[in-house]
């Protein structure tokens, strides 16, 4: 009986082990199966989740640049429009009132320009109007010492040089003063306590009077319930705004798995064309020139995208390779072999009834023996 009850109990806890596997489907389900498989399958499960998320941001940023290629298209079809206008009005034959005719339609045009620069955007992320970065925070208490981390002016900002900043610490709002235009933004209140930041933040500033926008990211150790002094901030422009995209794991080196993409400012001052008109020969001919030169640089800018374009591809095809073979790695060492399993289970099932019955045989062999005394 001992013996019986000895393989009856193996048997049993084998089947026992192979239903677990069958049901959760995995070869490894604790440490003691296989802990160098459960080891290393489950950092190949972390890497296979990093990588989906990285076929995300890959996708992200190729949608990101076709947008950012759509409007640059658009702008082309502007400037050559606008290079036809100007070559017409250089034209002798035409008089001062049909020229004028023409530079208004250019006028516009021009702003049209604007208007795009200013209003492309993905997820509420402005592209293409180019950013204005902080050279020094002369302002005091909204320096990177202090809890202020970066202010980013977004927009036509180029004819200044420096803006003015005061913080309404009663409220945590902000507002900054470049020439004429005042910007104003409050913190949110899920940011802070009412004295002490919770978590870094980002507060968008906003004037009534253009579409020009300010960005200031506030840290957790800024001081938000208390007072400081208002001061001045020097910034000088910036054609081009940088994105930065993760499209590996991080694994071994985080910063070999960043992708930056350069975006230009389709301005009309950064295109070179804000100031051109065709009021006269003279002009018109100068608007020819500068024009011709804004495609020339726009064609630049649209062969960048196209390069930043086919290399995200390339590297989220590689993403899709590499998901597939690390899960398909991942799996021969987790994922149970069902087939293999179930024969291993079935084996388990007779020996584990076979036992049972014998462990019965067993318990009757006293009484077999008690029926010689009688």
């Amino acid at each position: 009986a001992n013996v019986s009850q000895r393989n009856l109990q193996n048997a049993q806890e084998a089947t026992t082990s192979s239903l677990t596997k069958l049901s959760a489907g995995r070869r490894v389900t604790a440490a003691k199966d296989d802990a160098a498989s459960l080891a290393i399958g489950s950092r190949l499960g972390a890497d296979v989740a990093a990588l989906r998320q990285a076929a995300v941001n890959a996708g992200q940023a190729i949608s990101m640049l076709q947008i950012a290629d759509g409007a640059m298209a658009k702008v082309n079809d502007v400037l050559t429009r606008m290079k036809s206008l100007s070559v017409q009005a250089a034209s002798g034959s035409l008089s001062d009132s049909e020229r004028g005719m023409l530079n208004t339609e250019y006028i516009a045009l021009r702003s049209e320009v604007d208007r795009i620069a200013n209003d492309t955007d993905f997820a509420g992320t402005r592209l293409v109007n180019g950013e204005l970065q902080i050279l020094t925070f002369a302002a005091p208490n909204f320096g990177v010492d202090d809890g202020i981390l970066d202010i980013k002016f977004h927009g036509d900002f180029d004819a200044y040089t420096n803006a003015a900043i005061s913080y309404d610490h009663t409220v945590g709002a902000f507002s900054v003063t470049v020439g004429t235009e005042t910007f104003n933004g409050t913190m949110s209140s899920d940011s802070h306590n009412g004295t002490w930041m919770v978590e870094d933040t980002l507060v968008t500033l906003s004037s009534t009077s253009s579409t020009n926008k300010i960005d200031i990211h506030v840290g957790a150790s800024f001081w938000m319930g208390f007072a400081h002094a208002a001061g001045i901030l020097d910034f000088a422009t910036n054609n081009s705004r940088d994105f930065t995209f993760k499209i590996g794991t991080g694994a071994l080196d985080p910063t070999a798995d960043d992708v930056t993409i350069s975006l230009n400012n389709l301005s009309s001052d950064a295109l070179g064309v804000a100031t051109t008109n065709l009021v006269s020969e003279a002009s018109s001919d100068a608007a020819s020139v500068a024009v011709s030169t804004a495609i020339d640089n726009l064609q630049t800018y649209r062969a960048s995208i196209g390069g930043d374009l086919n290399r995200i591809e390339f590297a989220a095809a590689n993403i899709a390779t590499a998901t597939e073979n690390s899960e398909a790695a991942r799996s021969r060492l987790l994922d149970l072999n069902i087939a293999t399993e179930m024969s291993s289970f079935v084996s388990n099932m007779i020996l584990l009834q076979s036992g049972t019955s014998m462990l019965a045989q067993a318990n009757n062999l006293p009484n077999n023996l008690l029926r010689l005394f009688n």
